[in-house]
């Protein structure tokens, strides 16, 4: 049995009874970082009723993940497994998603326990109202890739999450001032910890007000939904379209209060003409 344990995000009181109890029975910790784990399960012992696991650590991520589901085969199976990423949702930005798929397609039993996350703890807290938004992740760190992803972030057409470290920061925001300096963005530094901080305005706002400052934490970034303004459209504009008069007809009747069948007679009587 394998379950996928969220951890906090900044502040160890956001752990769960129920991950504490699975921790203790544990008996292989799959880690994002091993020292990352051993550091918040020994905070976790200090502060609350949690006994330290007699369990074995793995490293499992990016670089090892598929490597590491090869030599632990079996063990997956028999034993009481748990991955953990260093912060947050596991599969959330981390190498995790391959785990879970191959315990779907071995019939591996799983579960993935609810808790700390950046993404809706962030997009909670900006204001933004439409009810929907998508996660973009980390952007490329450079070049064309980075480019493309941060254009089509600024042009989903709904609020647009980003993880940010503070050392690229202040890059994303100087290239979306750059590009939409009015945009507003909402920022978020550190998340549930001592130094959090909120901050939301026009992207070349927030740029002026950093300035030099020396960046620390780690953000998070949405970035606001683009309207699209729709142009109105004249009757002249669909008259001079290439159209059969049937389908023509259909549009300038939807603008103009004449039926369908004055203005196919109208088009007809034009070509003849």
């Amino acid at each position: 049995m394998i379950t996928f344990i969220p951890t906090p995000i900044g502040n160890p009181q956001d752990i769960t009874i129920r991950a504490l109890r699975l921790f203790e029975q544990a008996e292989i910790f799959l880690c994002e970082d091993t020292r990352e784990t051993k550091r918040l399960l020994r905070l976790l012992s200090e502060r609350f009723e949690f006994a330290m696991p007699s369990a074995v650590f793995v490293s499992f991520n990016e670089h090892n993940g598929r490597e590491r589901i090869g030599e632990l085969g079996d063990e997956l199976a028999k034993k009481n497994v748990v991955y953990v990423s260093d912060a947050g949702m596991p599969v959330i930005s981390d190498p995790g998603q391959i785990l879970v798929e191959y315990c779907q397609k071995h019939d591996i039993r799983y579960d993935v326990l609810p808790g700390a996350s950046a993404v809706v703890t962030a997009y909670a807290a900006s204001g933004f109202g439409e009810g929907k938004f998508l996660f973009f992740g980390f952007l490329p760190h450079k070049g064309s890739d980075r480019s493309k992803a941060l254009g089509e972030a600024l042009n989903t057409g709904y609020p647009t999450i980003l993880y940010e470290s503070p050392h690229r920061l202040m890059k994303l925001l100087e290239e979306i001032a750059a590009i939409d300096p009015d945009r507003v963005l909402f920022a978020a530094k550190e998340l549930t910890k001592k130094f959090q901080r909120y901050y939301k305005m026009p992207a070349q706002e927030i740029l002026k007000l950093f300035g030099n400052a020396q960046i620390r934490g780690e953000w998070v970034v949405i970035i606001e939904a683009k309207r699209q303004e729709r142009q109105p459209l004249y009757l002249e504009d669909i008259l001079a379209l290439d159209l059969a008069p049937k389908p023509k007809a259909k549009l300038l009747a939807k603008i103009s209060g004449e039926s369908v069948k004055e203005w196919y007679e109208k088009l007809i009587k034009s070509v003849e003409f």
